[in-house]
């Protein structure tokens, strides 16, 4: 339902740029064994071989499974420890670790079902996918990536994973209120510089510094996966959590303690505000110019979903303007797999150097160990789903999630 993204593959080689060979996939490789440079193919496949270890490869021997491509392992698979068994048992499985799109048509040539994270699969791209093709597994939970209208035109159904992350982001989602909270940033901030001040003088000065028991978290889109999980953590930490939704909910308290309020509400009463929307026409630039306006001078603008749903304009403004009191910012750009790196004059970069209360972090929210496991593991779970007939997540029709 949210979600979280795309980039210079150059970020991720970390073997020389030459062509790979085809390798056996060992649970014990070590991280950077298989990575490739731009442009370069590496296959995790089975070749025939008397070798024990093939037992463990890539592939079926049988070739009575489906076949599945992966379009861009190393997104998920960038430090070597995820173990791909389940999805071996699913599937035939060819990996790649980055894909060009002018590479994609090739690579997904014979295969039934391509798996992807996050990487941009536009209409044009998806209407020139061989008929073999006839599910697409995203990764990850958003899937605004994938033209839906030109899988419904090559009748290609469509999965996600919308739960896989839910902890990891609620975990984050709460570190980055305790750091704002504590004035953990700026502390850094200030011995990163070589300025000593508050080492020396032993107290604050005039940075924030304040408990979150009884402040009150506002969460737009709140009652969703990950959002309920953030309230559960908010709550359990003595936070009061309020929450906006779509304009037919029914407002007021809810059995699990979460107010649902209209976003304007939201926006006025919030010490902390968060969305947890998806990305799409309707949401992109919804926290703006009017929004901050709107929100206490004391609050603090948290985004972990997906960066165009904060208009970057809006909040360098009422940054400068001390409409509000700092933001923690983890996504960025619409981008694709991974997202490209900000640009080098991006004015976040300045704010951030500007205020000893802003903090920026690279998408990590999701990137826990366990999450990254946990999206393997079930994307194996929808193809054995698939491979027996059983209906997929997305209803096709609609473009929205079955719940």
């Amino acid at each position: 339902h949210f979600g979280s993204s795309h980039f210079d593959a150059s970020h991720w080689i970390q073997a020389p740029c030459r062509e790979q060979p085809l390798r056996e996939h060992s649970p014990k490789h070590s991280p950077g064994m298989f990575r490739a440079g731009s442009a370069r193919l590496l296959q995790r496949v089975v070749r025939t071989s008397p070798c024990p270890a093939a037992a463990r490869s890539f592939g079926a021997a049988s070739g009575s499974k489906l076949k599945c491509v992966m379009l861009n392992a190393a997104r998920l698979d960038f430090d070597g420890r995820i173990n791909w068994d389940k999805v071996t048992n699913a599937a035939e499985l060819t990996s790649y670790d980055i894909s060009a799109t002018s590479e994609i048509r090739a690579r997904v040539e014979g295969a039934d079902i391509v798996m992807n994270k996050e990487f941009p699969l536009p209409g044009d791209l998806i209407r020139s996918f061989p008929p073999s093709v006839k599910l697409i597994a995203e990764a990850g939970t958003g899937y605004n990536n994938i033209d839906i209208e030109a899988c419904r035109e090559k009748g290609i159904a469509l999965c996600n994973v919308p739960e896989y992350t839910t902890e990891a982001m609620g975990d984050y989602a709460i570190t980055l209120v305790l750091a704002l909270s504590c004035s953990l940033g700026a502390q850094m901030k200030a011995l990163a510089r070589g300025d000593r001040t508050y080492m020396q003088q032993c107290h604050l000065g005039q940075l924030p510094h304040f408990e979150i028991r009884d402040k009150t978290f506002g969460i737009i889109g709140g009652l969703g996966y990950i959002a309920q999980n953030i309230t559960k953590k908010a709550l359990a930490l003595g936070m009061k959590v309020i929450a906006s939704d779509l304009p037919t909910t029914p407002l007021g308290m809810r059995d699990n303690g979460v107010e649902v309020v209209t976003v304007d509400d939201l926006y006025a009463r919030s010490d902390f505000v968060i969305p947890m929307v998806p990305l799409n026409a309707h949401t992109k630039g919804l926290v703006n110019a009017e929004a901050f306006d709107k929100m206490k001078p004391t609050a603090f603008l948290i985004n972990t979903a997906r960066g165009p749903i904060v208009d970057q304009d809006a909040i360098v403004d009422a940054l400068r303007k001390k409409k509000i009191a700092g933001a923690a910012l983890d996504v960025f750009g619409e981008g694709s797999a991974p997202p490209p790196p900000l640009p080098e004059d991006s004015p976040l970069y300045d704010v951030f150097k500007e205020f000893d209360n802003v903090i920026l972090t690279p998408h990590i929210g999701w990137q826990r160990m366990e999450a990254r496991q946990r999206v393997v593991n079930t994307v194996a779970e929808n193809i054995a789903k698939y491979a027996r007939g059983d209906p997929m997540n997305i209803d096709m029709q609609t473009g929205l999630p079955i719940r």
